[in-house]
C-alpha cells in the first residue's frame, strides 16, 4: 500500500551523502501528479502492483532525500505522488526535477487530468471533500484553483486525460506507460469522438469528420476502424488516403524538431464524430507507419 510520509525514516546527512554516491543506474523513478479526482490513487495502486515502492503525498522538497535514501536501501523502482496536498512545496517541483535529472536514473513523469465537470461529478458521487475546500469556494472553483496551481507541472512529462476513461482502461494505460523507455521520445496516437470532447492531453488535433462515414453503411455501423470491412471501405476512399498522407507528412516533417527540443512525449489526436471508425482507422495506420522509427503508443479513447 502507498505509505504516508510519517512511515519514511530518513538517515542522517552523512548517510544521504553516501547514498548519492551509490545510485543505481537501473533505477526507475516514476513521478505521479495531477488534479484531485483524476485517478492518481488508481495509478499509484497499479504501480505498486507492478513492483514499485510507492509514496503518496510527499512534500516536493523531500524528493531528493527520499530518492537517495531508498536507493541506499536497495530499492530500484520508486513511485512518488505529489500534488496540491503538499501545499506550496508543489511549486518547487520543476526545479527539483531538474536536479534529479542529473542523477543516474530513468525518470517518468505522468500528469493526470480530467474535465472540470467530470471532476465535479466524481467528487459529488463519492461525497469526498476537495483538498482545497475552505468553506468559501464552490467545488468547481476549487477545481479551477487547483488547475491554476498546477499549470507549470501539467506541462512536464506525459499529460493523460482520464475524463472518459473507465477504471479498467486507466489501469491498462498505466501498465502500458510503465514499459516505456524514458530516454526516448514517445509518439502517442489517440483516436477520439468529438461528441465526447477533445482530449485534454493532445498536442495536435486532426479532424477527420470530413471523410465518408462508415457509420451510414448498415453492415459497417456495428464495426470499428480495426475491422477488415471498415479498413477496406476507407482504403478505397481517396479522401481518406489523402488525409492520412497529409497527417503522416506533417508528423514526419516536424518530429525531428520535437526530438531536438528534448520532448519526451508527443500526442497526436485524431477525431471523428463518434470515435469508432474513421479516427480509429487513421490512428491505427499512423501507428503502424511510425513504429519502425519511434517509440509508439496507440490508444482508442471511445473504444476503451
Amino acid at each position: 500500500m502507498p505509505v504516508s510520509l510519517s512511515h519514511i525514516l530518513f538517515r542522517r546527512e552523512r548517510e544521504q551523502t553516501s547514498a548519492c554516491a551509490s545510485l543505481n543506474p537501473a533505477m526507475q523513478l516514476f513521478l505521479l501528479s495531477g488534479l484531485s479526482g483524476s485517478g492518481k490513487s488508481v495509478a499509484l495502486k497499479v504501480l505498486e502492483d507492478s513492483g514499485f515502492y510507492c509514496v503518496d503525498n510527499l512534500p516536493a522538497e523531500l524528493m531528493t532525500g527520499l530518492v537517495d535514501y531508498l536507493l541506499a536501501s536497495g530499492y530500484d523502482n520508486i513511485a512518488v505522488s505529489i500534488d496540491v496536498r503538499s501545499a506550496n512545496s508543489v511549486q518547487r517541483l520543476p526545479d527539483i526535477l531538474l536536479q534529479l535529472k542529473q542523477k543516474d536514473l530513468t525518470m517518468h513523469v505522468l500528469f493526470l487530468d480530467a474535465k472540470t465537470d467530470t471532476l465535479v461529478k466524481r467528487f459529488s458521487e463519492t461525497r469526498r471533500m476537495h483538498p482545497l475546500s475552505d468553506g468559501v469556494r464552490t467545488l468547481p472553483e476549487c477545481v479551477q484553483y487547483e488547475r491554476e496551481l498546477l499549470t507549470e507541472i501539467s506541462n512536464i512529462g506525459h499529460h493523460m486525460d482520464t475524463s472518459e476513461l473507465k477504471t479498467s482502461a486507466l489501469r491498462a494505460w498505466i501498465k502500458q506507460f510503465i514499459t516505456l523507455d524514458g530516454v526516448r521520445l514517445t509518439l502517442l496516437f489517440e483516436s477520439f469522438g468529438f461528441k465526447q470532447g477533445i482530449p485534454l492531453d493532445a498536442d495536435f488535433v486532426f479532424d477527420v469528420r470530413c471523410l465518408p462515414n462508415p457509420y451510414y453503411e448498415p453492415q459497417l455501423r456495428p464495426l470499428t476502424g480495426r475491422d477488415a470491412p471498415v479498413v477496406e471501405f476507407l482504403e478505397g476512399t481517396p479522401a481518406a488516403q489523402h488525409m492520412y498522407s497529409d497527417i503522416c507528412g506533417f508528423v514526419e516533417r516536424w518530429l525531428p524538431h520535437f526530438i531536438m527540443d528534448n520532448r519526451s512525449y508527443l500526442t497526436i489526436a485524431i477525431g471523428c464524430t463518434g470515435g469508432q471508425h474513421r479516427s480509429v482507422y487513421i490512428a491505427e495506420k499512423l501507428s503502424r507507419y511510425f513504429q519502425s522509427q519511434q517509440q509508439v503508443l496507440l490508444r482508442h479513447r471511445e473504444l476503451s
